[in-house]
């Protein structure tokens, strides 16, 4: 099957949504003027080492989005398996100013390179400082790029000075309803390395 984008795929649902998996799940934290916000991007990515820098893209100017106009700061939660029903609560619609880590029972943590807080107990949470929004073709994308001010690691994902994801089964998501969970790692070694 081949199709162009713009003549339409045909299909019952967009395959799109399912070419480029697995997806590295970012649960932004942002505060505003009227509360805390906490919702899941799957279009989410590290992008450069030094400076550390994160990327997400938002389809509508949603919280998330206008609280880091305002502000300038969010933070990256990584989400793990044992927070996946949360972290899929936080996805919904909900009117602006609902908290969502009231809504779906997160505790809170301070952030210490911003003011705005992350999830408590995180595997890994990345606070960073925005550096630009991009608007992108289309009716309403925006991509939004940020450099990491500050990291917290859990101490149980540290084995022998390396983060460890196995400790904590980061999700991913696929395509349509579909997640997946990382359990199996194997290492290789690059050829300039050898």
């Amino acid at each position: 099957m081949f199709y162009r984008p713009e003549d339409g795929h045909g299909l019952p649902h967009n395959p799109f949504n399912a070419i480029v998996t697995p997806r590295p799940i970012g649960w932004i934290s942002t505060r505003g003027a009227a509360g805390d916000n906490l919702a899941p991007y799957s279009f989410f990515n590290a992008i450069a080492y030094v400076p550390p820098q994160v990327m997400f893209s938002s389809t509508g100017a949603k919280d998330s989005l206008r609280n880091i106009r305002k502000t300038g700061v969010f933070a990256v939660n990584i989400v793990e398996y044992a927070m996946r029903e949360k972290m899929n609560l936080t996805s919904g619609s909900y009117p602006p100013g609902t908290d969502e880590f009231d809504l779906a029972g997160i505790a809170k943590a301070a952030s210490r390179t911003i003011d705005c807080p992350h999830v408590a107990g995180a595997p890994a949470v990345l606070e960073c400082r925005m550096t630009e929004i991009v608007t992108l073709k289309g009716e309403a994308n925006f991509l939004t790029l940020g450099e990491v001010t500050g990291v917290h690691l859990r101490d149980d994902c540290l084995v022998e000075g390396q983060f460890d994801v196995t400790r904590f089964n980061p999700v991913a998501r696929m395509g349509y309803r579909d997640y997946s969970v990382v359990r199996e790692v194997f290492s290789m070694t690059r050829p300039d390395e050898r």
